[in-house]
C-alpha cells in the first residue's frame, strides 16, 4: 500500500476549465484582500472613516455564501501534499496573509521569490522575525517534497544575520542535505534578490516523513491507494 504522503489528493468532479476558473477567482479575491490589508495597516484615516469601512467589509463578508469548509477538510481547489495550496499563508494566491511566495525547482532544491509588505512588519521598515521562520519552514518543506520525501517539521533553527527589508524583492532557497531513516535534514536561506551573496537569514531544519498509519491519522481526508 502506498503511503498517503506519496501522492496528491486532487480536486474531485471538476473539469480542468472549471477548476482553473475557480482558482483564478480565488486568486483574484486574495489579491484584492492583500491590497486591502496593506492599505488598512498603512492608513491614517479618521475613526469615522474606519468605522464606515468596517461596516462595508462586514457587508461584503455576508456575500460569501454557500457551504463553509470544515476543519481539516482539504480545499477543493488544492492538491495535497506537495501541490497547489491556494490558501497557504506563505504560498497561497488566495490568502490575504501570504506575500505570496512563488516556488520553483532548481538543480539542488527549490527557490522562492516574494516581497514582504507593511502588513508583515516587525521593527519599522523590516520583516517580523516570525515571518522569516514561516517562509523558510514552508520552503524547506517544499524541498523535502521535491526530493521525493514529503515530511513535517520537527525542528527549525534560525540565525538572523541582517534584518529582512520590507518592500524589497527577496530570494529564498532550500535544499535537502541529508537523511537518517525517516528524518530529513534541510538547509535554507533568505537574501535579497539583488544581492544573493549576502545572507539575511539562514536556517537548519529537521523534518520527518510520517509512517502510513500516522499520516492517515493526521490527514483523514487523504485518499488511500492500493
Amino acid at each position: 500500500m502506498t503511503s498517503p504522503l506519496t501522492h496528491h489528493t486532487t480536486p474531485d468532479n471538476q473539469a480542468p476549465d472549471e477548476l482553473n476558473r475557480q482558482r483564478a477567482a480565488v486568486a483574484a479575491l486574495g489579491r484584492e484582500l492583500r491590497a486591502l490589508v496593506e492599505t488598512a495597516v498603512r492608513t491614517t484615516a479618521e475613526p469615522e472613516t474606519l468605522h464606515r469601512v468596517a461596516d462595508g467589509v462586514r457587508s461584503l463578508a455576508r456575500q460569501l455564501t454557500g457551504r463553509r469548509r470544515a476543519h481539516a477538510e482539504t480545499p477543493a481547489v488544492d492538491e495535497f501534499p506537495g501541490g497547489v495550496r491556494m490558501y497557504s499563508p506563505v504560498t497561497g494566491p488566495g490568502s490575504p496573509l501570504a506575500p505570496p511566495v512563488h516556488v520553483t525547482p532548481v538543480e539542488d532544491g527549490v527557490a522562492g521569490t516574494c516581497t514582504l509588505g507593511i502588513a508583515h512588519e516587525g521593527p519599522p521598515g523590516y520583516g517580523h522575525g516570525g515571518m522569516s521562520a514561516m517562509l523558510l519552514d514552508e520552503l524547506m518543506g517544499w524541498a523535502c517534497t521535491a526530493a521525493g520525501m514529503p515530511g513535517m517539521t520537527i525542528g527549525l533553527q534560525l540565525r538572523h544575520h541582517r534584518p529582512v527589508p520590507l518592500q524589497t524583492p527577496l530570494h529564498l532557497s532550500a535544499r535537502v542535505i541529508g537523511t537518517d531513516g525517516r528524518k530529513i535534514f534541510v538547509a535554507g536561506s533568505i537574501t535579497t534578490d539583488d544581492d544573493r551573496s549576502a545572507t539575511l537569514v539562514s536556517a537548519d531544519g529537521t523534518f520527518v516523513a510520517p509512517d502510513p498509519d500516522r499520516a492517515r491519522a493526521l490527514f483523514p481526508s487523504l485518499r488511500e491507494e492500493t
